[in-house]
């Protein structure tokens, strides 16, 4: 899915502007509290994990002659278990062990197991409705395995409106106060009908299954951490789409992707927490206001694709009160008047990489790295907000970028970087679908590209440019001829860090 494209057109005055440092402000969604505790060293995703809690994925294998089973009908079930009561369309578990679930329920289940062991709910057709809360609510369990049987289909809703809307209420229509795991082959639809999808209050690890996730308020949380390691995953959310906000705890508040396939569309951010790590995978961010955020973010590989409201990828802290004056200003155009944060990082070292922005393409409120991958950055068309915009030191070493956009804000990587890279503001706009190509000074062709939104500026770094070399820059047979690691002369400001 695309995001529509901007038809509006630059000034031909502003499309001539030079590059300038900009203010790298969070975007108008914040949605957490307190001071960020991302201050890491960490380069990679390995060496953030290192200095993070510790995942613990449960094992979705079991014994089926184990399996207590609980046959879900109407308001009721039955099970050949003193472990297993119901009463009143509350179905309760009160001890470690393995429960087959199958069946219809207009009710909930409830996992109360006070007792050390681990308690493996296996979901083979089971759907659980509820009209007064949550589908799905953990109380209390060492951790808890939900597992989506073989070809099997699931579902889970809870209420529009809860009765119960005190502090200690589920807030998800699968809620967990327990380490959760949720894997499988099968299949699971989760509607949160009044507030979240998946609320884990500990840590939540999808290791596989097929999970789609609808919400009016945030699809899948977990709190200490959010992984997703395999499996098919789609979330529709009003809210954010996959979230981690515990932002007191050290070594807490991370979103990992890893494996598997992530497709978000959301009307706040689609991925946020204090870090945000990718190491494989497929992510599709079909709509956001901003599409990744945290105040580390590392990318070591995988498949993005992202589209979103205002930035495509925006390290910032996540202090609500920074996060909002520092929008206000973005909004405003006001370049260059912020001051970097260290302890912000964007790191990139491989993946492929697309992002569509109406925002800032890549924003980092600090430093950004990039040591590999493909990226491509489809920027803004309005001159309030940049491709690329760095408020710290701006380095790159490796791998290919190109990033097209708007002129007004420009920012490039640091003159110093290992790596050569070019950046150009054109005379003229240029039509989606122009092509951009990049010659030496031989005029043998170095890249070639097809921009498929309006643009006025181009930046471009890959192995094949030297620093100091001349280049010529052609968009709709206009040449531009730029020296590789110089800025233009009249910029404004320095060009990234």
């Amino acid at each position: 899915m695309r995001l529509p494209r901007s038809r509006q057109v630059l000034a031909a005055a502003l499309a001539t502007a030079v590059l300038a440092g900009c203010s790298a402000a969070t975007g108008s969604s914040t949605g957490t509290s307190g001071t960020s505790t991302a201050a890491s060293d960490a380069t990679s995703v390995a060496e953030a994990l290192a200095d993070n809690v510790a995942i613990e994925t449960g094992d979705t294998s079991y014994d089926e002659a184990d399996a207590v089973e609980v046959s879900l009908t109407g308001s009721t079930a039955t099970a050949d278990s003193d472990a297993v009561t119901s009463d009143g369309g509350t179905v309760r578990i009160a001890a470690a062990g393995t429960y087959r679930l199958h069946g219809d329920l207009t009710g909930q289940v409830v996992v109360d197991s006070t007792a050390d062991g681990v308690v493996r709910l296996v979901l083979d057709g089971a759907t659980i409705t509820s009209e007064t809360t949550s589908a799905l609510n953990v109380v209390d369990a060492q951790s808890v395995i939900v597992v989506l049987a073989d070809d099997s289909s699931n579902k889970l809703a809870d209420a529009s409106t809860y009765d119960d809307t005190s502090e200690d209420a589920p807030t998800g229509a699968l809620y967990s106060t327990a380490d959760l795991t949720i894997g499988g082959t099968g299949s699971l639809t989760v509607e949160g009908n009044a507030n979240n999808g998946i609320v884990g209050k500990d840590g939540l690890v999808v290791s596989s299954g097929s999970i789609e996730v609808t919400s009016v308020d945030d699809g899948i949380i977990g709190k200490d951490y959010l992984v997703v390691s395999g499996g098919d995953v789609t979330v529709d959310a009003v809210d954010d789409g996959l979230k981690s906000d515990n932002t007191t705890d050290d070594g807490s508040g991370f979103v990992l992707i890893e494996g598997g396939s992530v497709q978000v569309s959301s009307e706040d951010d689609a991925i946020k927490g204090v870090q945000v790590l990718v190491s494989g995978g497929t992510v599709d961010v079909a709509g956001s206001t901003e599409a990744i955020e945290g105040s580390l973010i590392i990318i070591d590989d995988g498949t993005l694709e992202l589209h979103s409201a205002d930035d495509g990828i925006n390290v910032a802290t996540s202090d609500d009160s920074a996060a909002k004056d520092g929008s206000a200003r973005h909004q405003q155009g006001m370049g260059g008047g912020m001051e970097a944060d260290s302890s912000l990082r964007l790191v990139i070292n491989g993946g492929t990489i697309e992002v569509w922005a109406s925002g800032d393409g890549l924003d980092s409120n600090g430093d950004a790295t990039i040591t590999g991958g493909d990226i491509t950055v489809y920027g803004p068309t309005t001159d309030g907000n940049g491709a690329l915009d760095v408020n710290g030191t701006f380095d790159i070493a490796g791998g290919t970028l190109i990033a097209t956009g708007s002129a007004g804000m420009m920012v490039a990587p640091s003159t110093d970087s290992e790596q050569g890279w070019i950046a150009t503001a054109l005379a003229a706009n240029a039509a989606a679908g122009s092509e951009v190509v990049i010659s030496a000074a031989d005029g043998s062709r170095i890249a070639a590209y097809a921009v498929e939104k309006e643009f006025a500026s181009v930046v471009y770094s890959s192995s094949d440019l030297e620093q100091g070399a001349t280049y010529t820059v052609t968009v709709d047979g206009a040449e531009t001829s730029v020296t590789a690691g110089e800025g233009l002369s009249g910029a404004r400001g320095p060009m990234g860090g």
